[in-house]
């Protein structure tokens, strides 16, 4: 019998999300910009721009290339955990061997081989994204696996998912701040060239993201808090049950779509702010400030009408009223007000249902799992987690790729169509989620 995970362990367990969504969202956020940058940018192209076959550019190419890769990674890591037989436990050994790599790739990915236009960089970003993303995903897929095993009940899935997606938004929030480290650094050492800044930037956010990984490998003891045990099931057989189960089919597919409309946001949010609204880069960080602070004041509520409501019902509510936050980004400097007010009008209002989008999927997820445990007797958590996982990361390549594509259509201040395209197709996506996860069966508990 395990012992119940006490607060502290469940911080802990937070702290491993935290330094994930840093690292990833440092990729997310900044990547596009860094190498396809707005002519506004102060910062040098360093790949070439143009468009093959009159709709792909390279930047697409490379994200989506690397993503593949790790995506077929996936299954592969979470078998590896599943079975595994290590006396620590069948999680955080795995964990702790992809902290020191994961830092070593995401710091490289901003370290081009050349300051300026060169093949040589997009050789360079295709090894390192491939590295960054294999190496990141061999710490979280097992990190995912864990939380069905540490939260034995509905309520603990909640509140430890909880946590968990308050560590994703804080960094979330820490990566934004890349820009304002950035000016402070450049600033304060009186460094010329922008682009060092950044890399220093980025080195000192990638540090912190390493040992938000590493508390949580430390602080739980999986032995003590987990009495899941390994299975023998063979992978193409454990995929196989994953895939006909038609909750977990129909949870997959519109968690798909929310997905490449959440990567169209956080790919775009600096070309939101600096080419529709003409306002400085380093906004950005306040933005996802106030998005942290206003979707924890609703942290507490969606936690109260989960148990209330069920999850299902606010979850479509939610992916509703984000398909309509979409729409708004395409009119984005054209509404008859402030453009500060336009785009902080416009967060604090996604932060009402991301709240919710970013807590009860992974506990809507470890129920579907829970349920599966329990017919089939066998324990795959870490199965479904990398099938999720390779559906995430098949839709976030999908929307880094499709928000490049469309920037050929018109990326700068006076042509800017192919940055508004992004919000139609966001609202299309979100709206789309809605619908599929209606047919959703909820077992309420």
């Amino acid at each position: 019998m395990s012992l119940k995970l006490p607060l502290s362990k469940q911080i802990a367990y937070a702290f491993g999300m935290m330094g994930w969504s840093i690292m990833i969202n440092l990729i997310s956020v900044i990547l596009v910009y860094l190498y396809v940058p707005p002519q506004n940018s102060g910062l040098p192209n360093l790949i070439t721009q143009i468009a093959i076959f009159g709709i792909f550019n390279v930047i697409a190419i490379i994200t989506a290339g690397g993503r593949l890769v790790d995506a077929f990674y996936d299954p592969y890591i979470a078998q590896v955990s599943d079975r595994s037989n290590h006396p620590k436990g069948r999680r955080i050994p795995l964990m702790k061997k992809a902290i020191i790599p994961s830092l070593i790739f995401c710091s490289l990915i901003f370290f081009p081989l050349h300051k300026e236009q060169s093949s040589l960089n997009i050789m360079w970003l295709t090894v390192t994204l491939i590295g960054f993303y294999v190496s990141s995903t061999t710490y979280i897929i097992p990190y995912n696996a864990l939380l069905p095993e540490l939260a034995p009940t509905s309520a603990d899935k909640v509140r430890l998912s909880t946590w968990q997606s308050i560590g994703y938004v804080i960094g979330i929030g820490t990566a934004s701040n890349v820009f304002n480290l950035t000016n402070f650094i450049q600033h304060q050492f009186h460094i010329e060239a922008r682009l060092n800044a950044l890399q220093y930037a980025v080195i000192a956010l990638a540090l912190l993201g390493a040992t938000a990984l590493l508390i949580t490998v430390l602080a739980i003891d999986e032995k003590k808090y987990s009495t899941a045990v390994p299975h023998a099931i063979p992978l193409k057989k454990a995929l196989a049950q994953a895939f006909k189960n038609k909750n977990f089919l129909l949870f997959i597919v519109a968690d798909f779509s929310y997905f490449i409309a959440v990567t169209i946001i956080t790919s775009g949010l600096l070309y939101f702010i600096t080419v529709l609204l003409q306002l400085p880069e380093s906004l950005g960080n306040k933005l996802m400030i106030t998005m942290v602070l206003v979707s924890f004041i609703f942290y507490p509520i969606v936690n109260y009408l989960a148990k209330k409501i069920g999850k299902k019902k606010i979850v479509i509510v939610s992916l509703v009223l984000l398909s309509g936050i979409f729409l708004g980004i395409y009119f984005l400097g054209k509404f008859p007000m402030d453009p500060k007010t336009q785009i902080y009008g416009l967060i604090a209002l996604a932060a009402i249902p991301l709240a919710s989008l970013n807590i009860l999927p992974n506990a809507i997820l470890a129920e579907i799992i829970e349920k599966d445990s329990r017919d089939t007797k066998e324990n795959k958590e870490a199965i479904y987690f990398a099938v999720r996982y390779f559906f995430v990361k098949i839709a976030q390549t999908f929307g880094i790729a499709l928000f490049s594509m469309f920037l050929i259509y018109g990326k700068d201040v006076g042509n800017d169509f192919g940055i508004r395209l992004n919000g139609i197709l966001g609202f299309v996506l979100c709206f789309a989620a809605s619908i599929i996860f209606l047919r959703f069966k909820e077992e309420r508990q």
